[in-house]
């Protein structure tokens, strides 16, 4: 294994690869030669750097050359530990050198740090300099090639530096900050990279980077949206009428380019006709962006139409932080709700089963992000009302109405902090609908159905008092009883109408993760974006921009 066992696992919306399009508008569809440059070249810079390293022993050194590197360069003190063990395990041999010459990784490794930015990563380096010189000078300029020390333990050096930028990303203190609860991964970048030096693949040959996996799929759109935004001035679209299907006006061939370069639109861009390819076009938009996919200009459409590209990517890039703080796979069954997205995703290993639809806290009762494992189902569940539903709206309704208790199937069964005990019976009417799902938590969240199911047509979903409203209560308990062949459908559809709590424990506790994505990569290669319903993204935003975000 590449890497260390990792105690808990969360992958939201999975999807084996993605392509890097072309983002140059060409009426034709054919792909110019520059863009056939431009592609390849970019496929060139995103080159990862595990591959064929060296695996040669006879050039080493001695170890109090680290001591000695480490007193020029201070910087790299915090690393002094991976370091030493680093060469330790490989008896002081060269790892970036071949014959005297440095291998290709070493080129790569350089690259890609001293344009961080393509990893949405704007913090400084140590040394660029420095690095950028002994690269330059290592290039043989004789036939006679000889390997560098310096050279060799910067290297090492930097390789650590870019595995925390790039793959651990921020510190706990701003996960914290930004209200991020699920736990961190842990990966041994030491031992990831010495199994790569010690096993070298096949030539030409890559090994996947310990990150999660969506962190490279969104990578390449920030490259995408980076090359769109130096030749696009991406002005605002304003129609001078509200646009219907066979409307002919000029601002509809400024709709089709945009869609076109957006990769939504796909027929021909000089048509001003709001024709069926059109209406195709925004059906595919607006399911990209949470919108109502209904292939109607509308004032929403138009607007989430002209969000800067600036804008976008600064949402990838904070969704891409993200990413480095999820742990890397999983091969067990585990349920994950994406809550701007307000989806429920049930997956086995890499593989999506199924999804469906949520309904998540409103911004004032936000639903958190976190872990938790599924122990319990309860079909007819009681309500126990929350004291501060009781005391901000129940006391006050029963000031109006002293039969409000009664009338909403309610009991109150005792008194505690001053406020009476509320309890909902169970029955069609409950809050909690027929079944509830519970994963025990420090936030008392839980999955729940509901009798309000009309919300879950609503495009934006965001209505609880934070608990999770789930759309297919049904088809989830039998998803999580599947291991106990008694629980079949009919007898979980006569539990849940029959009118009497039952608590049911799991044979198999089930992970949860409920975590927070803006921005994502789907099933059919194409980039979504989300609102930020509780305005997570402008404070991590201003941390990576600024450099100056806690390492």
């Amino acid at each position: 294994m590449l890497i260390r066992q990792i105690n808990y696992y969360v992958l939201l919306i999975l999807l084996s690869s993605t392509a890097l399009f072309s983002c140059k508008q060409i009426t034709k569809h054919h792909l110019s030669k520059a863009d056939s440059v431009k592609k390849k070249m970019v496929k060139e810079w995103n080159k990862t750097i595990p591959g064929s390293f060296s695996d040669q022993t006879k050039a080493v050194f001695d170890s109090s050359q680290i001591d000695t590197f480490l007193k020029k360069y201070p910087a790299f003190d915090v690393y002094a530990k991976d370091i030493n063990f680093f060469y330790g395990k490989r008896k002081f041999a060269y790892a970036w050198y071949a014959k005297g010459v440095l291998i290709e990784q070493a080129g790569n490794l350089s690259d890609r740090l001293t344009n961080l930015q393509n990893e949405g990563v704007y913090k400084a380096i140590p040394y660029p300099k420095s690095l950028d010189s002994l690269i330059f000078d290592a290039h043989p300029k004789t036939k006679q090639a000889k390997t560098n020390i310096t050279t060799e333990l910067m290297l090492t050096a930097q390789y650590f530096v870019f595995s925390k930028l790039a793959f651990q990303g921020m510190s706990d203190s701003v996960t914290q900050a930004v209200n991020w609860y699920l736990p961190r991964k842990k990966v041994s970048y030491n031992d990831y990279l010495d199994s790569l030096l010690k096993k070298p693949g096949k030539p030409g040959s890559t090994l996947p980077e310990p990150v999660y996996r969506q962190y490279d799929l969104l990578k390449g759109f920030l490259a995408k949206y980076r090359q769109l935004d130096a030749t696009d001035q991406w002005l605002p679209i304003v129609p001078d009428k509200k646009l219907k299907p066979g409307d002919s006006s000029a601002v509809i061939v400024q709709i089709k380019k945009r869609l076109y370069k957006l990769e939504d639109f796909k027929g021909d861009t000089l048509n001003n006709i709001y024709d069926d390819e059109l209406k195709k076009a925004f059906k595919q938009f607006q399911q990209r962006h949470g919108l109502t996919a209904d292939g109607i200009a509308g004032a929403g459409t138009l607007a989430e139409l002209n969000v800067p590209l600036k804008s976008r990517m600064q949402q990838i890039m904070v969704n891409m932080e993200r990413c480095r703080w999820l742990p890397i796979s999983l091969s067990s069954d585990y349920l994950a709700v994406n809550i701007p997205e307000f989806k429920l995703h049930v997956y086995h290993a890499d593989s999506l089963l199924w999804s469906c639809n949520v309904v998540v806290g409103q911004k004032v009762h936000q639903t958190v992000i976190f872990y938790g494992e599924m122990q319990f189902i309860v079909f007819s569940p009681y309500w126990n009302l929350p004291e501060s539903i009781i005391r901000n709206e129940v006391l006050p309704a029963i000031k109006s109405n002293r039969n409000y208790v009664s009338e909403h199937n309610m009991i109150i069964t005792g008194k505690e902090n001053g406020l009476p005990v509320i309890k909902q019976k169970p029955g069609p009417s409950n809050s909690l609908g027929l079944v509830k799902f519970l994963f025990p938590n420090s936030y008392s969240i839980y999955l729940h159905d509901t009798p309000s199911k009309s919300l879950f047509g609503e495009s934006s979903r965001a209505f609880s008092h934070g608990c999770i409203r789930v759309g297919e209560p049904a088809k989830l308990a039998s998803f999580l009883l599947k291991y106990d062949t008694t629980w079949t459908a009919d007898r979980i559809n006569k539990a849940m109408h029959l009118g009497k709590e039952q608590q049911i424990t799991l044979k198999h506790k089930t992970p949860v993760f409920i975590a927070y994505f803006t921005a994502f990569t789907d099933r059919d290669n194409r980039l979504n974006f989300r609102e930020d319903i509780y305005n997570r993204d402008e404070q991590l935003a201003s941390m990576i921009i600024s450099g100056k975000g806690s390492y």
